[in-house]
């Protein structure tokens, strides 16, 4: 790996801490006080915390434990360290956050308040590769397997942590913490590319072949190869591909690895009609 990349690398980390922390800031100065939940495992762990009266801190490391050892499987080596480390300093700054006292007596600003900062740290996380909940990898396996898109599954989570909060909590408190979800994702869309939205990515590269089955094996990601030809280079082979917001990192990484002169660019897709883009179950 060279200098350049494991300075990168680092300051990819060094983004991870402050999001996750901002996370957590969120998470135990605006929602927890007023019993505002957030979604996927943080969400689960917010009531059983309740319930049990065990920190949450505990519920959001051993909760995520099975979700880490998949995103390994899933993603490789780089994508398991980075929301390790997210995880781990997230529950630690949980710890510290739990002693002192909350911001704001307002429910509904602590929802606002409570939401943005949560989108603005966990979009930095998943700006710099890594994630704090694990139901965001779990979603996507769901997603690669079915014709749902990785929002609507975890939409599909919260919803039905919402119904559970609002047994336990109150109806209001659910349609509190529905708030918070909505301006939550709506700041991650501002940070980083959108929960739902896909990357169109056309690469051009003289070892398209060899890039494209990179893509399937590691993403499961089909492309489309045309021939084209650079004005001074030759013959070059043009790639097309869709992917996630999540699997954008690990496919820069692919485009990285290759030797010659490939290059890439990457634009946003507003909409996507069809399931070719995805390896058939």
């Amino acid at each position: 790996m060279s200098k350049e990349r494991i300075l990168k690398e680092i300051f990819y980390f060094a983004v991870i801490f402050v999001g996750s922390v901002i996370a957590a800031f969120a998470i135990e100065e605006f929602l927890v006080a007023k019993q505002i939940l957030d979604g996927g495992i943080v969400g689960i762990s917010l009531i059983l915390s309740f319930v049990t009266n065990i920190k949450l801190s505990v519920f959001t490391v051993l909760l995520n434990i099975p979700f880490l050892i998949l995103g390994y499987k899933m993603m490789g080596k780089i994508f398991a360290a980075k929301a390790t480390f997210a995880m781990v300093v997230f529950s630690v700054a949980l710890s510290l956050f739990e002693k002192i006292p909350e911001v704001t007596e307002d429910p509904l600003l602590a929802t606002v308040y409570g939401g943005l900062f949560l989108g603005l740290g966990v979009g930095l996380v998943m700006r710099a590769g890594g994630c704090v909940d694990g139901i965001d990898t779990v979603s996507l396996l769901i997603s690669r397997k079915s014709s749902l898109s990785v929002g609507k599954v975890i939409l599909g989570f919260n919803l039905v942590i919402y119904s559970v909060a609002a047994f336990i909590y109150g109806p209001d408190r659910a349609l509190y913490s529905l708030l918070t979800y909505f301006i939550t994702s709506k700041v991650i869309d501002m940070v980083e590319s959108g929960l739902d939205q896909g990357k169109a990515v056309m690469i051009i590269t003289e070892h398209g072949q060899t890039i494209a089955e990179n893509i399937f094996k590691k993403l499961g990601r089909t492309v489309t190869l045309i021939e084209g030809e650079g004005l001074i280079s030759g013959k070059k082979v043009v790639l097309y591909c869709v992917v996630t917001r999540i699997e954008l990192n690990e496919l820069k990484k692919i485009i990285r690895e290759d030797k010659g002169s490939s290059f890439a660019s990457i634009s946003d897709v507003s909409e996507i009609v069809g399931k070719h883009i995805k390896r058939n179950p």
